[in-house]
């Protein structure tokens, strides 16, 4: 059995999706005939559309609006990804293959909807290497509350401090340091200095090795073992 494990959020760390998500807002927004504000789009990453409709856009406070507008949004994104594919970010392939040799388990812990990632998962061809996946209607507090990590901690049998949390996004990293875990900090959203509170901060992901981040907890060396992959 590993001594740690790997959490990963979806969305600016396995995937960019962010050209389809800023795509499928302006969609919703000519479809409600409403505009988007200077710098909504950054400032909603990481964040749960139950959260960001009625506090960044002001466009609804009853739960059902908020509920229909964010199921739209998000089949506006499904469209666009099928109509145009995604690749999974350069270096996740090959630190996900070796996190697999090396025993480590790994989950996916994110507030993006569940349906959003099972539309390409299996695309990607990557779902073989995740044990257990959190995702937004599974918790109740959205980042920069820990719930969605510690959840994932659990379903997949680690302590959150034996847990290494890979995140792009500030709320994300404000939420493993909350749940006290490790950070990486995955500069594709956004400026690798403005990654506050990161243990490492990387471009890709394949500029770190799981020595590197074995050495983290007691440098304890993983044993391997079989495809214990996460299926359906």
């Amino acid at each position: 059995m590993s001594l740690w494990a790997a959490i990963f959020d979806w969305d600016g760390v396995i995937i960019d999706s962010s050209r389809q998500h800023e795509q499928s807002w302006q969609r919703l927004a000519e479809e409600q005939k409403r505009s988007l504000p200077p710098g909504f789009f950054l400032r909603s990453f990481g964040m749960k559309n139950e959260k960001i409709i009625p506090e960044l856009l002001g466009w609804a406070t009853e739960t059902n609006e908020i509920q229909q507008l964010s199921l739209r949004k998000e089949a506006l994104y499904r469209e666009i990804i099928a109509r145009e594919g995604i690749a999974p970010l350069s270096g996740v392939v090959n630190l996900l293959r070796e996190l697999q040799q090396e025993a480590v388990p790994c989950a996916v812990a994110s507030s993006t909807p569940r349906e959003n990632i099972d539309c390409v998962i299996d695309k990607l061809g990557i779902r073989e290497f995740f044990q257990a996946m959190v995702c937004g209607q599974d918790v109740k507090h959205g980042k920069p509350n820990p719930e969605v990590f510690l959840l994932a901690a659990r379903k997949v049998g680690t302590p959150p401090r034996q847990c290494v949390v890979f995140e792009d996004a500030h709320v994300g990293i404000e939420a493993a340091i909350a749940g006290g875990m490790k950070v990486v900090g995955v500069a594709t959203t956004h400026p690798a200095e403005s990654l506050k509170g990161a243990d490492r901060v990387v471009r890709r992901l394949d500029e770190l090795t799981v020595a590197e981040l074995c050495g983290w907890f007691d440098h304890a060396v993983p044993k391997r073992r079989g495809d214990h992959g996460l299926r359906g």
